[in-house]
């Protein structure tokens, strides 16, 4: 496993997943705990990690790279430069690159191509104006989002790479296909060699295929220098010839004709947009002489690099064969030159070797004033532009080495030149919300302070305006105040009285306050007395506060005219129930329907037994109580009692509790015949004596006979 992921960085940045391997540096999804957003964290290889000269350009260029603020750019938020770990904290972009997309697409409709070079060609407008080039402008860097809009990723990366060997091999595979032909020998690059990559990446959407292919880094790197290529025309007769003239002026190897800036190629994009039929009479590769070959490509690279680069057609093998006498009188004058500067320069060093010298004061002198210093040339001098608030631009603000140190002759010196102090423009995030303008004014360098103030319109959390006001020109590192809307202004309102009145009068005097009004139903209690539609109650009440916010919600309950009594009828148990069984039931029941029953009771330790409370709208009710003994399985009912519920009081009344409870317990007289059962009826014989005709009482519905006093139930209606 990846020995970042899952783990913290800095404390601020959990580490989620690889989302991309390059050359030099992982690039991590992450989330930022403070921004509570998520990032992208590009983690440079432990290769680099040991190169101070490389680390400090990459310091450097970072700083840069931050100021940059296009839609098109991929914005950097933070930069770290440790000990052990540098990294880059950048917007994470959920989407695919420019590269994968043509691969899925192949070629692309010219209207898609023209469409994607115009975001790019704005996104390096913009960083050519603040004097940043790209270098390494490819569709691996380009980034898809999946409403169609580009953004520029991995500025600047590319530029520290001249501290690297300037051998191209395989590694560089990835680049070289797009690299201008200034780059591929070496030479000092501006912003014509990234208008050279787009025009190669605008041939690929067009054609579906790379201008140049070979085997090998080396040989695509000669072709760049080499050879003009094919018209797309050729490729894909539907491109508009217009269309074919851009792109291969666009393609120039000379850089005086090609483009020189991005602009003048975005305003002939523009005029094709507009006229399809557009022509462009610019005259293509015309070389007035042969393509010298430099040291960056030739010198560091093995001839059979070179030489093994054959292909199956005549006129390239006569090419190469051409090159062979080219290639050795290059290298013999190289050798030639070698020795005649070993001859004059290698006495001169031997004799300083040792030799050490003060190193003079440069800060607040400029470069001009700084050469003129008797000892600028016995130093390796290098330079770097920086912004500085303390010094006026063009004068140096910082060296390397502390004056008066003493340095050994050659020894390396770095100058750093102020430009001034940093421009920005106030970006516009008026209707933003706070978290959203807070990160975008960070990212542009300012340090933000957040103020709110109540706003009718203007919602929640959302800004209002910021001080200064956007468009202003600042200074990095300025103070922004940031006005977030606090919602509008809390107004205090009296809580009006509404219990006893209408439900429409209630709803009028609330809403009158700016109160919500919210009804609801609910039935009276026995202690209350309000019509239906009357109020019975109010949340919160009148009496709690003395004011409230203005849009509180009022909760009112409004009668309905029902009242709802709670009882629990009391049921008195007679001693001489214990003749039979101490233990039994007792059930209450209503219109033959069974609405409560006791558990198991004990009579002998209870004289009443009172149900659970129950809730009805009758005042007063009656039930029959029926009290069982002996086991669970033992249906047979034994007493029988009526009583009457006062509701409204909760009160049980008993009537008759002397006469109506009848025990039908038969007497344990000795007598065999205690068990023996009627032949017609089936119950049990009372003491062993036969039923009379009396006893028995037959049912009108189904014909069956059954002891006078027992329970009779219908088979009929079962």
């Amino acid at each position: 496993m990846d020995k970042f992921v899952g783990k913290r960085l800095d404390g601020r940045y959990e580490i989620q997943e690889i989302i991309g391997v390059g050359g030099m540096a992982v690039v991590y999804k992450a989330h930022d705990n403070v921004e509570n957003r998520t990032v992208a964290i590009k983690i440079l290889k432990e290769e680099f990690v040991s190169n101070d000269d490389f680390i400090r350009r990459f310091k450097n260029e970072s700083k840069a790279i931050a100021v940059l603020s296009h839609p098109n750019i991929v914005k950097v938020y933070d930069v770290s430069f440790g000990d052990l770990i540098q990294y880059i904290v950048m917007e994470y972009i959920d989407g695919i690159t420019l590269k994968e997309f043509i691969e899925k697409q192949g070629s692309l409709r010219w209207q898609d191509a023209i469409y994607f070079t115009i975001q790019i060609l704005k996104g390096l407008q913009h960083a050519h104006d603040k004097g940043i080039v790209h270098r390494d402008v490819k569709p691996q860097n380009i980034m898809v989002l999946s409403d169609g809009s580009i953004k520029v990723a991995d500025f600047g990366i590319a530029r520290f790479s001249r501290n690297e060997q300037r051998t191209i091999t395989d590694k560089a595979i990835g680049s070289v296909h797009y690299i201008s032909p200034e780059q591929a020998r070496g030479e000092k690059t501006d912003e014509k060699a990234d208008i050279y990559s787009v025009g190669v990446m605008l041939y690929e959407m067009l054609t579906g295929q790379l201008p140049f292919e070979a085997e090998s880094a080396v040989s695509v790197a000669i072709m760049q220098l080499q050879r003009d290529p094919k018209a797309p025309t050729e490729i894909n007769p539907s491109i508009p010839l217009g269309l074919e003239q851009i792109t291969m002026h666009a393609m120039q190897k000379n850089l005086e004709r090609r483009y020189q800036s991005a602009s003048e190629l975005l305003c002939d994009l523009e005029q094709f947009k507009k006229d399809p039929e557009s022509r462009f009479d610019y005259s293509y590769f015309v070389d007035d002489a042969p393509t010298k070959f430099v040291d960056s490509i030739v010198s560091s690279t093995p001839a059979s690099a070179v030489v093994d680069e054959t292909e199956n057609s005549d006129d390239e093998v006569k090419e190469k064969s051409n090159m062979i006498p080219i290639l050795a009188g290059i290298a013999s004058a190289l050798v030639v030159a070698l020795i005649v500067l070993a001859i004059i320069f290698v006495p001169r060093l031997l004799k300083n070797t040792g030799e050490e010298i003060e190193c003079p004061k440069f800060i607040s002198m400029t470069l001009d004033e700084a050469k003129k210093n008797e000892h600028y040339s016995s130093f390796d001098i290098d330079f770097e532009y920086v912004s500085s608030d303390e010094y006026e631009s063009g004068i140096i603000c910082d060296q390397s080495q502390p004056q008066g140190k003493m340095l050994k002759r050659g020894a390396k010196i770095v100058l750093s030149i102020s430009t001034g102090q940093t421009t920005i423009k106030v970006p516009n995030v008026y209707g933003k919300t706070e978290s959203y303008a807070v990160s975008e004014l960070k990212s542009r360098g300012f340090v933000t302070t957040v103020k709110l103030e109540t706003h009718d319109e203007v919602k929640e959390g959302i800004v209002i305006k910021t001080e200064p006001a956007y468009g202003t020109v600042m200074g990095g590192g300025e103070e922004i105040i940031v006005y977030v809307s606090a919602g509008k202004e809390i107004k205090m309102v009296d809580i009006p009285h509404v219990v006893g009145l209408t439900k429409e009068k209630a709803k009028s005097l609330i809403e009158k306050e700016g109160l919500i009004f919210a009804p609801e139903e609910r039935d009276l209690t026995p202690d209350e007395d309000y019509p239906k539609g009357y109020v019975i109650a109010q949340e919160p009440d009148a009496n709690s506060s003395e004011q409230v916010p203005e849009g509180t919600t009022i909760k009112v309950y409004v009668s309905t005219g029902i009242t709802n009594y709670t009882f629990a009828p009391t049921v008195a148990i007679r001693g001489d129930f214990t003749d039979y069984d101490s233990t039994g039931y007792v059930s209450l029941w209503s219109e033959g329907v069974m609405i409560k029953e006791s558990g198991k009771l004990d009579f002998a330790e209870i004289s009443s037994y009172t149900f659970e409370k129950m809730t009805g709208t009758d005042k007063e009710l009656e039930y029959t109580v029926k009290v069982r003994f002996g086991s669970d399985s033992d249906e047979k009912y034994y007493s029988y009692a009526t009583i009457k519920v006062d509701a409204s009081k909760d009160k049980t009344t008993e009537i008759n509790k002397k006469n109506d409870y009848k025990k039908y317990v038969p007497k344990d007289d000795g007598s065999d015949d205690k068990t023996k059962k009627c032949d017609v009826c089936g119950a049990q014989l009372i003491d062993g004596k036969a039923h009379t005709d009396d006893d028995h009482k037959t049912c009108d519905i189904c014909n069956e006979v059954y002891y006078k006093t027992e329970e009779h139930t219908c088979k009929e209606t079962e």
